[in-house]
């Protein structure tokens, strides 16, 4: 009931200047205060040159992509897997250049010792597998390569 009677009081205080339209302090004839409709309006987006865009853009993408020189064809494909505490990496050369590839991990333990293996060279569509190990876990494991 208490609730009823306080919504009732609560809207005959807002009712009133609701319905005389005017704010608090301000005279019946007076100008109403500036709106968004008031304020100037900014360019759209139609206005806007569509020129200086389209003219930038290519009208069809190139047929080939440029060929990189035969020096930048270089770097074989390595996949590497860590298995517990023994780290394998597979590498193939795709490239008529000679890779060196070398195998490093880091160890997990702060005590258990980092390897790298030596630099193995990878002939064309030559293969290889480069393995190590840690005590315990292996942290991470990369393979770098050098030309050669």
């Amino acid at each position: 009931m208490s609730l009823l009677v306080t919504s009732v009081v609560l809207t005959g205080f807002l009712a009133p200047s609701a319905l005389a339209g005017t704010v608090s302090g301000a005279a019946a004839g007076a100008e109403p205060a500036p709106g968004p409709a008031d304020l100037p309006a900014a360019p759209a987006l139609r206005d806007l040159p569509a020129e200086p865009l389209l003219r930038d853009l290519p009208a069809e993408p190139p047929a080939q992509p440029a060929r990189p020189d035969r020096e930048r064809l270089f770097g074989s494909d390595c996949d590497t897997e860590i298995a517990g505490s023994r780290v394998t990496a597979h590498c193939h050369n795709p490239y008529p250049r000679t890779d060196l590839v070398a195998l490093h991990v880091e160890c997990d333990r702060w005590w258990d010792v980092d390897g790298d293996t030596v630099a193995v060279p990878v002939g064309p569509a030559g293969r290889v597998e480069l393995t190590s190990r840690c005590w315990k876990e292996v942290r991470s494991a990369w393979v770098s390569h050098r030309p050669g």
